[in-house]
């Protein structure tokens, strides 16, 4: 009689996307990429007012043409776009860790390694930022009907102080952090990834999600820092952007270096 030799089970395999980061780790991402800044710090000061210059453009016309019902949810989809717009500040901080000379073409001339799969992100980027602001205008109609906006000044009473504000703001809420909570996944990383690596926008973004997952508690932390110094630069009517936006690109480089998988 033939005996069938028993199965054994399988070897379990380390997870390749689990780093060891400290709490601390975030912070230090901070604190390297303000050395970063201080490198030439005219460059990066040039590219974050010529992002706060977009903004406020942006918003002035919105104003102007009578849009300022979508300022709110624009606002939210300024993060999902913000990755894709700091490329140039990538650029600067690879080249300082490389230990290359910087120049003024290579904030707005970079030549990512992945060719146009950047653009393809961006692309799609923008795409998840409309349906976003698309959603939010939705919200409102649901519970607001067809009535019109009723002016910035208006709509803080007009959410606080009925039934009906407090729940689109608690529907809103949670849908919004469904957006953010994706958006920011496939983007902490992808963006540097694909500046820096030959890959696919779609291989960039879901070894993003991966990082993301798998270093949750790190990750959360550096999403809370992102978020507070976005909104400490809207309450500086945007001109916070000027620093904390260049701040946070190169620090983001520094995230993105930290998770690469170190050498044997």
């Amino acid at each position: 009689m033939t005996m069938i030799p028993p199965v054994a089970s399988p070897l379990p395999t380390p997870n390749r996307w689990a780093r060891s980061l400290g709490t601390r780790e975030p912070f230090q991402w901070l604190k390297l990429g303000w050395q970063d800044f201080m490198t030439e710090p005219s460059m990066s000061v040039v590219y974050g007012l010529l992002i706060f210059l977009v903004s406020a453009g942006f918003v002035g016309g919105l104003v102007a043409l009578g849009r300022d019902y979508i300022l709110f949810p624009a606002f939210a989809g300024f993060m999902v776009v913000g990755p894709i717009l700091a490329v140039g500040l990538y650029e600067k901080s690879r080249r300082i860790e490389a230990g290359k000379p910087l120049r003024w073409s290579n904030l707005f001339f970079v030549k990512p390694r992945s060719g146009g799969q950047i653009l393809f992100t961006g692309l799609l980027l923008c795409l998840l930022m409309m349906v976003w602001m698309r959603a939010a205008v939705i919200i409102y109609a649901l519970f607001f009907g067809l009535l019109p906006f009723p002016g910035l000044n208006r709509i803080a009473p007009m959410l606080f102080t009925s039934q009906t504000g407090w729940a689109m703001l608690a529907v809103g809420t949670a849908v919004g952090g469904l957006f953010a909570a994706f958006s920011f996944a496939i983007s902490a990383f992808s963006i540097p990834m694909l500046l820096n690596e030959d890959v696919d926008a779609l291989t960039a973004m879901g070894s993003s999600m991966a990082l993301v997952w798998n270093n949750l508690r790190i990750l959360l932390i550096w999403a809370a820092i992102v978020l507070v110094l976005f909104l400490l630069s809207l309450a500086t009517g945007m001109l916070g952007l000027i620093v904390i936006y260049p701040l946070l690109g190169h620090a983001t480089w520094h995230a993105y270096t930290a998770v690469q998988p170190k050498a044997a």
